[in-house]
């Protein structure tokens, strides 16, 4: 079994300029997937710039496991409507955490991460301890396979309690 590194906390912050998949708005909703995890948010109805603040939690093994988002419309009585998907590479996070733990400075880990082939960020996010010491990513993620939208995440590293030595 492979061993777990710690756990994400990922906030889904909102979504801005989805698509209408109803008459004149849509419902969605947002699944986050990793690995074998699937997690989702809450349903906003009637709206393309939702605020869901929902935090999902997942546990991270792989640190070389893109982290899949797909945001649907919620339907009553068909399948629900994808309104875009997006993925980001985990990996400048976790070396960031794996820094930290190594003892350095809040300044040195803290760094930029650009929009690249392995991600959909729409624009440069940072990498920062926060004032309670978490180290934090905020993302905003341009969706694909969509005519617009983006969903702005908040990612925070949990470390794992280690195991008292007798």
């Amino acid at each position: 079994m492979d061993q777990m590194m710690g756990l994400l906390k990922v906030r889904v912050v909102r979504g801005k300029n989805l698509v209408v998949r109803d008459v004149r708005a849509s419902d969605p909703y947002v699944v986050i997937k990793m690995g074998d995890q699937k997690l989702k948010t809450r349903v906003v109805k009637k709206n393309i710039n939702p605020e869901w603040n929902d935090d999902l939690t997942l546990s991270v093994v792989d640190p070389a496991q893109a982290i899949k988002l797909v945001v649907y419309d919620k339907d009553t009585f068909s399948v629900d409507d994808p309104m875009g998907n997006a993925d980001f590479d985990l990996r400048p996070f976790l070396e960031a955490v794996q820094m930290r733990s190594a003892g350095a400075t809040d300044e040195a880990v803290a760094k930029k991460v650009g929009p690249g082939r392995s991600n959909c960020l729409a624009e440069e996010s940072s990498i920062y301890v926060a004032a309670g010491g978490e180290l934090v990513q905020d993302v905003v993620l341009r969706l694909r396979d969509v005519e617009s939208g983006e969903v702005q995440l908040r990612l925070q590293w949990v470390d794992l309690p280690r195991p008292s030595v007798f």
